[in-house]
């Protein structure tokens, strides 16, 4: 029997959810309805499977999404499918990107009227496949790259820091590290952007203009 934390604001696709799932033989062990929940049953069930929404309070935006990345990145086995209303490429990529990139599905709302696809694909993700919505992959092939994708936290916090104007020195102190750290972090960006050395152009002026392109909509939080 697989056991299950359901995610789901709304009372009555909540309550809903936990019928069909018990209907179809999962134990359900919790049924929550904000991410704070989410992450607290999770970790006191340890469940095989986390069904949730991605619009959750306390934000009501991407709450639910990053409670699922944060109990995969605890939990790298942790099968998690999430549910959402609309096509949401970005939030798809980030879910596939956590953990081993296994045992993840990513369905649209509507496909929960589909009973028998909708049992059959947790049954896939609890057993360790992936399942994303066919709207979802067109959505993620047609999808421009984003040029920032490189980069990790750390080093798009510095590149955020540089657009504001302030100098290695400064965001050196502004994130407790020394001023070589952040030039590293600096050199590393600009090598990730493809921005080579020349005499004609200021590599940190374009790595600027790149992320204020991109940075502040990239994202999950997007």
């Amino acid at each position: 029997m697989t056991r299950v934390v359901l995610a789901e604001d709304e009372v009555l696709l909540r309550e809903g959810l936990v019928g069909l799932l018990e209907r179809f033989g999962f134990q359900v062990l919790a049924a929550v309805g904000s991410a704070p929940e989410l992450l607290d049953a999770a970790r006191a069930h340890r469940p095989d499977l986390v069904v949730t929404d991605i619009r959750m309070p306390p934000g009501r935006r991407d709450d639910g999404l990053r409670a699922a990345v944060t109990l995969r990145t605890e939990r790298p086995d942790l099968g998690v499918v999430v549910l959402s209303q609309h096509v949401q490429a970005e939030y798809a990529a980030a879910l596939l990107d956590s953990g081993d990139g296994q045992r993840v599905g990513y369905l649209l709302k509507d496909r929960v009227a589909e009973v028998a696809e909708f049992v059959a694909h947790l049954r896939t993700v609890a057993g360790g496949g992936t399942v994303v919505d066919p709207d979802v992959v067109r959505r993620l092939l047609h999808r421009p790259r984003d040029p920032l994708a490189a980069l990790s936290a750390r080093e798009r916090e510095v590149l955020a820091l540089i657009a504001e104007g302030r100098s290695n020195a400064s965001i050196a102190a502004a994130l407790y590290v020394t001023e070589a750290a952040i030039g590293k972090h600096v050199g590393n960006i600009l090598t990730k952007l493809g921005l080579q050395p020349s005499d004609d152009t200021n590599r940190r002026v374009l790595a600027v203009l790149t992320y204020l392109r991109t940075g502040p909509a990239s994202g999950v939080g997007a």
